[in-house]
């Protein structure tokens, strides 16, 4: 099986890449061939040729921005935003195993609705077109932004408005230069909104409606659409041009539609509309707007910054955190600088918070999620809130009010000390490159917020009963987790079912035996341990169970390894027990090997499906013949822990 994606997010800097890193790692996992192809913010990278996309059996596309699909064509195809990449990647790829997905056909309108483009709800597609504005938008506003700090800092002189830089000299030039790009905003703003909608014919049409929105002189207003009349011309543009593109013309007349006809009559309507229609409502909205926004001050600026830092730190990256962000990096271009600046501390105060809490409480934290908490912290540096999305992805009712609450201070602190952002993006290395007015506050409201973001995280995962993973060593954690909770073991795991977490188990003891044994002796050895841990009320009862499983069929799967299991209303939860004995145990086998490693799951009756759960995760794992042959040679409890714990 060969399967072909492209991943793509607005900005191409994290989404697009960490969409890349899962689809791969899911398609290892299930033997399965795959090239993703990333759009990011440097380009295409990783290209598909056409013979990857001939031999491919399915296509996944898991990006928010307008992906060409033409080269797609009969394919099986899979059309969904990247969080999907990132969140499910081994479902897509079963879909695609399973054929489970509609053919491509490009050029026929009517089939090419059955795919997940067409499938797509009315909100998903304005975001999606929306987003493809802002990734092409922002670099504007970053050169544009810059350019005006280095030239302020450089050759800025001190006046009773601030720091004005002398006209004629360089420095003003290099404003000046800052200035023009900002005047590149609404315009490819509202091309590439367009463009993503309706394809090349869309991008002219898309930029000119961009360009009478921002200037007012063309429908008798002081001041411009702003970046709202930018949003209205791109869709209006982008919708007209897709329309006219629909339209049924002569042969003789095809191949001008697409550069003539379509972008001068799409233009001619954008701009008309706005001229005699929208243009003056819009603006006067935008201004009262940036005014509202320039004239708050005590309370009322505390509850922006509050919801400005709740919703950047809400999804990490996603729909609410870009509404915030576009809000504040558009009001750059009028002279507001406070909510980017809001936004620019928002936005690295929870991977660094993250970061900071695998760091000062490793027992808090599982290897993979250390390993994740050092990336995170960098990432948060250079102002990439989805370096905590990995955090959030598993524990999202603790991580995410944790993320908002950190957020939403470091907001509150920017707002009341006067912090601003010139650029539009955030973290340390904005203010290392001199885009941030009132550094020193900016670092305070940094450390202050990602700090409440790392107590908050350890105080959430210290008050609430968590499933913990237990093993050498791993007993201590549980006594201490339950100190701290106040709470009894029959406590702990009374709270554990009322919540229902599919994967409450212990590995409690792991043993490591070298003499010869037979399968009875090794279930004995290790149903004798659950019973003095008490995760087992009756012996023989469970050990009944086991046989009468083993009666069915060898649960010794092979490759020397058996995983016996069982239910019995006389397991008090669900617990695996393991065992090394590299002599082997002699014991029937599928392939004739004499098991070396062995898995025994035993939970209770009313535990639905949570065995197969388990059965299925480990003999993923253990397919792996690395992982496999590390379980089966390790010299310690400690490292079979440790191995264990990852899986």
């Amino acid at each position: 099986m060969k399967i072909v994606a492209v991943t793509s997010c607005p900005n191409g800097i994290a989404h697009t890449y960490m969409a890349q890193e899962k689809l791969e790692q899911a398609a290892q996992k299930l033997g399965v061939t795959i090239k993703v192809e990333t759009q990011g913010g440097v380009g295409a990278e990783n290209v598909l040729t056409a013979k990857d996309i001939k031999e491919a059996d399915g296509v996944i596309i898991a990006a928010d921005r307008q992906v060409d699909l033409s080269r797609f064509d009969e394919k099986r195809l899979i059309n969904v935003n990247v969080r999907e990449g990132i969140h499910h990647p081994e479902t897509l790829i079963q879909r695609i195993i399973d054929q489970d997905a509609s053919i491509y056909h490009s050029k026929d309108v009517s089939k090419e609705t059955r795919t997940e483009e067409a499938q797509k709800s009315g909100i998903q597609m304005v975001y999606q077109h929306l987003m493809n504005g802002v990734s092409f938008m922002v670099p504007f506003i970053v050169v544009g932004g810059l350019l005006i700090a280095i030239a302020l800092t450089l050759g800025g002189e001190p006046t009773e408005q601030g720091l004005k830089i002398a006209d004629g000299t360089f420095w003003k030039s290099i404003e000046d230069i800052g200035a023009l790009s900002f005047s590149f905003m609404v315009p490819i703003l509202a091309g590439y909104i367009a463009y993503s909608i309706a394809d090349k014919p869309g991008l002219v049409p898309g930029m000119i409606g961009g360009a009478i929105a921002a200037d007012g002189s063309f429908y008798g207003s002081e001041a411009g659409a702003g970046f709202l009349g930018g949003i209205v011309a791109g869709f209006i543009a982008g919708y007209v041009a897709k329309w006219i593109k629909n339209v049924k013309v002569p042969k003789a007349m095809a191949p001008i539609m697409p550069i003539i006809i379509i972008p001068i009559l799409a233009s001619l309507v954008v701009g008309l509309i706005f001229i005699f229609i929208i243009g003056g409502p819009i603006s006067s909205i935008f201004v009262a707007l940036t005014a509202w926004l320039k004239g708050m001050q005590g309370a009322n600026i505390v509850i922006l910054a509050l919801i400005i830092g709740a919703m950047i730190a809400f999804d990490m990256g996603g729909p609410v955190n870009k509404v915030a962000f576009l809000f504040g990096a558009a009001l750059i271009a009028e002279g507001n600088y406070a909510v980017m600046g809001m936004v620019a501390v928002a936005v690295c105060t929870p991977p660094i918070g993250l970061g900071i809490a695998t760091m000062i409480q490793k027992r808090k934290f599982n290897v993979s999620e250390q390993e994740m908490g050092k990336a995170s912290f960098t990432m948060g540096l250079f102002g990439i809130t989805e370096g905590a999305i990995p955090f959030a992805a598993q524990d999202p009712l603790r991580i995410i009010p944790a993320n908002m609450i950190g957020a939403m201070v470091a907001a509150v602190i920017a707002a009341l000390s006067g912090v601003g952002d010139r650029v539009a993006h955030g973290g340390p290395i904005v203010a290392i490159l001199g885009g941030i007015d009132q550094v020193l506050w900016f670092f305070v409201a940094v450390i202050v917020g990602s700090l409440v973001t790392t107590a908050t995280v350890l105080l959430f995962k210290k008050t609430a009963p968590t499933a913990v993973i237990q093993g050498i060593g791993g007993q201590k954690l549980a006594t201490d987790e339950m100190e701290e909770t106040g709470q009894t073991h029959s406590e702990t795991v009374s709270s554990q079912v009322e919540r229902k977490t599919d994967y409450v188990f212990h590995l409690e003891t792991i043993e490591l035996i070298e003499k010869p044994m037979n399968r009875d002796e090794a279930i004995n050895h290790l149903l004798h341990q659950l019973e003095t841990h008490r995760y087992i009320r009756d012996f023989n009862t469970v050990k009944s169970a086991i046989l009468k499983r083993e009666a069915e069929s060898t649960t010794a799967i092979g490759m020397n390894v058996a995983i016996p299991h069982a239910k019995s209303d006389a397991v008090t939860e669900p617990v695996v027990a393991v065992l090394q004995n590299k002599i082997g145990v002699n014991w029937e086998s599928l392939d004739g090997t004499a098991p070396q490693i062995i898995f025994l799951i035993a939970v209770p009756t009313k535990s639905n499906d949570t065995h197969l759960k388990l059965l299925q995760r480990l003999s993923r794992q253990l397919m792996d013949d690395a992982t496999r042959e590390n379980l089966i040679t390790a010299d310690s409890k400690d490292d079979i822990y440790d191995i264990l714990k990852e899986i």
